[in-house]
């Protein structure tokens, strides 16, 4: 199934209406083109308590599922639909497919086409006391917490076997500055990510692209998300 870079028609693929879904954008997604698919759509609807609706009618388990959530959507509304369908599918103990991934779709306005960002392996957390501060302090090993606050304001924490070495306050702005993320690329490094609950889908593909897209070979990523 081949997807185009149109809005409109990205809906009607799987709608009986012309519901639109604004996909959040990216530049230079690493993925471009994903076989074997099966779409999820979680719209912005004013008229549902939580302002989203979903539409997975059409996924299927065993393939690689795309994931299209409306940009104005905080992480708040939209965390909870994904966590529930992540859980379905990795809980399923018939027609399982281990190879499966999911992805986010965005707007690649690279290329004037879909991208995608890999979630399959993210576990949204959002218990602040089973995340944050308290795990970093009993950790044996380097550690970084980096704490999207906002989308003006992020704090970073600096772990080393334990104790605290460093906690600093930054412009979104200064910390997007490729230069800024230099000095954590010299050093073996687990990087742990904080978002608030109030950042929108938009905010958060973009902060967490920019991450993977810093990081080298001397950072871990953790799995975990905390959305707080």
């Amino acid at each position: 199934m081949r997807y185009i870079y149109l809005l409109s028609i990205l809906c009607l693929f799987s709608c009986n209406n012309e519901r639109i879904l604004h996909l959040p954008e990216i530049e230079n997604a690493e993925v471009t083109e994903v076989l074997d698919v099966s779409p999820a759509y979680i719209f912005y609807d004013e008229t549902q308590p939580d302002s989203t609706l979903l539409n997975r009618k059409n996924i299927i388990s065993t393939t690689n599922w795309l994931v299209n959530v409306d940009k104005r959507l905080t992480l708040g509304q939209a965390i909870p639909k994904i966590t529930m369908m992540q859980d379905k599918k990795r809980n399923a103990e018939i027609h399982k497919n281990e190879a499966a991934k999911n992805y986010y779709t965005c707007n690649d306005t690279t290329i004037k086409n879909l991208g995608f960002l890999e979630f399959t392996d993210v576990y949204y957390i959002t218990d602040i006391n089973a995340f944050g501060k308290d795990k970093a302090l009993k950790s044996t090993n380097r550690l970084v917490l980096i704490n999207f606050m906002s989308d003006k304001l992020v704090a970073i924490s600096e772990f080393n076997e334990g104790k605290q070495t460093n906690d600093e306050v930054l412009k979104i702005d200064a910390f997007l500055n490729e230069a800024a993320f230099e000095f954590y690329r010299q050093h073996k490094n687990k990087v742990s990510l904080a978002f608030s609950k109030d950042l929108n889908f938009q905010d958060y593909i973009t902060l967490k692209h920019k991450v993977l897209q810093f990081t080298n070979e001397m950072t871990e990523i953790s799995t975990e998300e905390l959305i707080y």
